[in-house]
């Protein structure tokens, strides 16, 4: 199958899991068939990162991200838009993506999607992808649901979008953070059959006796 360069929008929201986010950045980064990765943050993320990782995203620049997220100084590839810009690229559908990732995805952000009543440009984007029929995937990080979390959950998948929790496997025998991380993250961009590591694959084969 031929592998066609691709523009993707990344939401970080103010759910846990900012540890997904930015491994899922660093694998498109370093993909190969990604060009461009319109990033978008909400109000809560960077808190949330401060806590997480002890990374300071409040008002982020160029340097600052890519410093991040261990890239080039100055690489192009993560274009930062503000969250009250609904004038950005990523909020019209004449702008030709593969679609979006929402990682992590707080339940707030999830409910303003289904609603399908917006005020924000993680909304727009995310509502510009079902509209246009393209991928959107949301990675909830939240235990346990509740009735309202799961209606909206499935009243997204209705209408096209791929839910898929953070809920990484453990055939693979991860011992690190950073492999239980990774499997999760090799999820999300099979979704765009984004090519990656396949050892966390599950390959059939009998798994021997220790």
């Amino acid at each position: 199958m031929e592998l066609l360069i691709m523009e993707l929008t990344v939401a970080i929201t103010g759910a846990s899991g900012t540890i997904y986010a930015k491994r899922t950045l660093q694998l498109l980064a370093a993909s190969g068939v990604v060009e461009t990765i319109n990033l978008i943050m909400s109000g809560t993320a960077a808190t949330v990162a401060q806590v997480e990782l002890g990374v300071n995203l409040k008002d982020p620049t160029a340097e600052k991200i890519n410093e991040w997220l261990s890239l080039e100084k100055d690489s192009r590839l993560i274009r930062y838009w503000r969250l009250d810009n609904l004038a950005a690229k990523p909020s019209s559908g004449s702008n030709k993506q593969a679609g979006m990732i929402i990682v992590p995805c707080s339940m707030g952000t999830l409910g303003a999607i289904a609603s399908g009543a917006g005020t924000n440009l993680i909304h727009r984007a995310a509502d510009v992808c079902l509209k246009e029929r393209r991928k959107l995937v949301l990675v909830p990080r939240e235990t346990p649901f509740n009735a309202i979390h799961l209606e909206n959950m499935l009243r997204l998948s209705h209408a096209g979008a791929q839910i898929l929790p953070a809920s990484p496997g453990f055939y693979h025998r991860p011992i690190t953070i950073e492999e239980l991380v990774e499997h999760l993250c090799f999820r999300i961009l099979d979704q765009f059959d984004i090519p990656h590591s396949n050892k966390t694959q599950w390959t059939g084969d009998e798994i021997a006796d220790d």
